[in-house]
């Protein structure tokens, strides 16, 4: 794989993602938005519950190549570091799939995705040029304050996070 088109697996990787979840929902009539999570999708009582779960793993494979091209285009050593904050958060991401909602680890593995992955924005913007600087910044604040709202449901949130994780990775792509 060129590296010019790594750039573009953040977005491959969102994209992927909302495919299979939303095949999982067509799969689970009783799935709301408003009141549940999406991790629901993936847990023993769904049906095909291996749709959501191997989309996650899936995801994870795009998200780890946008990860190496974010460390290979470096230019400081935040951005690398960055970049490494990232591909762990794609390891994250596999394990929410390894270990669906309901199991032990589940919880951690979810919340730490998503901690890993803003923090390595956060630092990847940080080491860069004005523009990316303060886009990354107002995107993590726009994170951690999502974070203080009291959603409705958790899928309103994690939808929440996972679109400016997507507009994260769409900067990336068009700069």
């Amino acid at each position: 794989m060129r590296l010019d088109t790594l750039k573009y697996s953040g977005i491959a990787g969102g994209v992927i993602y909302w495919l299979f979840t939303f095949w999982a929902i067509s799969r689970n009539k009783w799935f709301s938005f408003f009141e549940h999570a999406l991790s629901d999708l993936g847990t023993a009582e769904a049906n095909a519950p291996w749709i959501y779960n191997y989309g996650l793993m899936v995801s994870s494979i795009f998200v780890m190549f946008f990860a190496v091209y974010l460390v290979l285009t470096s230019q400081t050593k935040l951005q690398t570091v960055g970049g490494a904050y990232i591909s762990v958060a794609a390891v994250f991401l596999a394990l929410i799939g390894i270990y669906p909602g309901g199991t032990r680890p589940h919880v951690f593995v979810s919340t730490y995705f998503f901690v890993q992955f803003f923090l390595g924005m956060l630092l990847y913007g940080l080491g860069s040029e004005k523009r990316l600087r303060n886009i990354s910044l107002f995107i993590f604040i726009l994170a951690v304050a999502g974070s203080l709202i009291n959603w409705p449901s958790v899928a309103l949130i994690e939808t929440y996070e996972i679109v400016l994780i997507m507009a994260f990775a769409l900067l990336i792509a068009l700069r």
